[in-house]
């Protein structure tokens, strides 16, 4: 069962790349963290020192991102030993989630790997990221993620942005029927994040917050995602 603790109301998470941009996100209003590095890759695991600070310092969720390097999410089986290694080390961290996804070579979900990666994790929820939108049948895939103990899914409704993915995103919250949370994410801002709340109904959003070309997010942005929406 999903604890009510992660579903209850609307909130806002905000994908962080630095330590300096997670207490920035924590300070302006930010629900939750999703933390990792590398902007420029798409988000891989993060150092476990930076972890370590947060944890010490933030008084917020943070959720870290298990990805072992950019490009696809087929994993050797030596990048899967080092994912279910790198899960461990964070728990000694007590962090209160994880962000992972693994795919097949048909880019359907690899079920056995996902599985044991959120057995690893728990009592941790987990969160499937964006390889969700490279699988085809969105809905049929909600329920393998759901299957494998995820208690999360991040998606833009298997499109690039998630103002283009509206119609899947409603069907996806519909479908969830609270065994799982839809995190809204895909080029969510302050400008559509009204749209997206009003029209896909979803509990979570998520958003890097990025008004630039550095890995910085912008306070403003996020203040004002805050005050539109009331989360």
């Amino acid at each position: 069962m999903v604890s009510v603790k992660f579903m209850a109301v609307k909130k806002l998470e905000i994908a962080c790349f630095t330590t300096r941009s997670a207490f920035v996100a924590a300070q302006s209003g930010a629900d939750r963290i999703e933390f990792c590095k590398d902007y420029t890759l798409g988000g891989i695991t993060p150092c476990f020192e930076d972890v370590k600070l947060l944890k010490e310092k933030l008084q917020i969720p943070v959720f870290v991102m298990i990805r072992p390097r950019s490009g696809n999410f087929v994993y050797s089986e030596t990048e899967f030993e080092q994912m279910k290694n790198e899960i461990s080390q964070f728990k000694k961290l007590n962090v209160e989630g994880f962000v992972f996804g693994i795919l097949d070579q048909n880019n359907q979900i690899n079920f056995e790997q996902n599985k044991e990666l959120v057995e690893l994790a728990s009592p941790s929820p987990c969160t499937f990221h964006r390889a969700f939108d490279l699988c085809e049948n969105p809905l049929e895939t909600l329920e393998k993620v759901i299957d494998c103990g995820f208690r999360f899914v991040l998606t833009s409704g298997n499109v690039g942005k998630a103002t283009n993915g509206i119609s899947t995103l409603k069907q996806l919250v519909e479908k969830s029927e609270n065994r799982i949370s839809i995190i809204v994410g895909g080029g969510v801002r302050a400008a559509n994040i009204e749209l997206l709340k009003e029209e896909t109904k979803a509990n979570w959003f998520h958003s890097a917050c990025i008004t630039d070309n550095s890995e910085n997010i912008d306070s403003k942005e996020v203040k004002i995602i805050k005050d539109l929406t009331g989360f």
